[in-house]
């Protein structure tokens, strides 16, 4: 029988009961996954996260108690309006028992979708089966994985392609670069992951391509194939990109941020290629782990980032109410 807690707007006097769940909820996390820091691991650093997120505008949450114990809470903010109407549970955004959450989203649901934000999105632990299927029992759906991987050994060298050129990306790439950033914005408006993010101009792709080339935290790499750019992937430091929070961020972690082959030219082994060299570009810059993430329903995407040995350790859940 699922217990009944008393569940109470999250307000600034509750947000320590709060971290003492996100830090119970990392020290569980870092069981399965010790590449995260232990530092959340203590209530005190991960205050300042949840507080955080609660002092932006339009945040609402709450927490659920068992007598005078927090067992769980839910605390949502919003993103920009590119996503439309949202509410999102960021990483630090959701943890205790699986029934204390789903009390305490049912309590600020129904004032979410009064303000027409009828997207919900909620980042919980791979490894957290029970709080996963605490939110797919809300009609929470998977969307997004978020995998690492260890780095490759001292006598790994990548495999030579026949035909193939691994070089770093130039000025005069641009063009053919362009091409690529469509192509996964493309593959990704498709069956059946039906994106619907804008898709960018050639014009805009190059304009940006200008800036990040010459950016030093960006490793851009290219596979060329006959005097032509075929494939493309950009390397960078996970502290560089906004994507992965604190709590999701391992010590010296590369992050493999974009990959993209042109249509025409699968089968030829480019993206293995250029994996391959971001690999030992990795290794060789003293990083000790590799991150990457994708779509659930790109298919091809999860087939190679799986093959290559990345494996998810967060989920980005995904509920539409229509």
């Amino acid at each position: 029988m699922p217990k009944r807690y008393e569940v109470k707007l999250l307000t600034p006097d509750l947000v320590d009961d709060a971290a003492q769940l996100l830090a119970a909820r990392h020290r569980h996390h870092r069981v399965a996954c010790p590449a995260l820091s232990s530092e959340f691991e203590q209530p005190e650093h991960c205050r300042p996260l949840i507080a955080e997120l609660l002092e932006r505008e339009n945040s609402l949450g709450a927490i659920a108690f068992s007598g005078a114990e927090p067992a769980g809470y839910v605390l949502t903010t919003m993103r920009e309006e590119s996503w439309g109407p949202n509410a999102w549970a960021e990483d630090p955004g959701s943890a205790g028992d699986a029934e204390a959450i789903r009390q305490s989203y049912a309590v600020i649901a129904g004032d979410l979708v009064a303000q027409g934000r009828k997207g919900h999105w909620a980042m919980v632990p791979a490894s957290d089966p029970e709080m996963v299927d605490a939110w797919f029992s809300l009609s929470f759906g998977l969307q997004q994985c978020y995998a690492f991987r260890e780095p490759i050994g001292s006598d790994f060298t990548p495999s030579r392609r026949d035909g193939l050129t691994i070089r770093r990306a130039e000025a005069a790439d641009i063009p053919g670069l362009a091409e690529l950033d469509l192509v996964l914005p493309k593959h990704t408006q498709a069956a059946p992951v039906f994106s619907t993010r804008p898709l960018p101009t050639v014009e805009e792709a190059e304009a940006e391509l200008v800036e990040d080339i010459a950016n030093p935290i960006y490793w851009y790499f290219v596979a060329e194939h006959q005097g032509r750019v075929i494939s493309t992937l950009v390397g960078l430091d996970v502290n560089d990109t906004g994507s992965w929070t604190p709590m999701m961020k391992p010590a010296k972690a590369a992050l493999l941020g974009y990959a993209a082959t042109l249509p025409g030219a699968r089968g030829l082994g480019a993206g293995r290629a250029l994996t391959e060299h971001f690999f030992v570009w990795a290794r060789d810059s003293g990083y000790d782990w590799l991150l990457t993430d994708w779509r659930s329903t790109n298919i091809e995407a999860n087939r190679t980032w799986r093959a290559m040995g990345f494996e998810p350790h967060f989920l980005r859940l995904h509920r539409a109410i229509v």
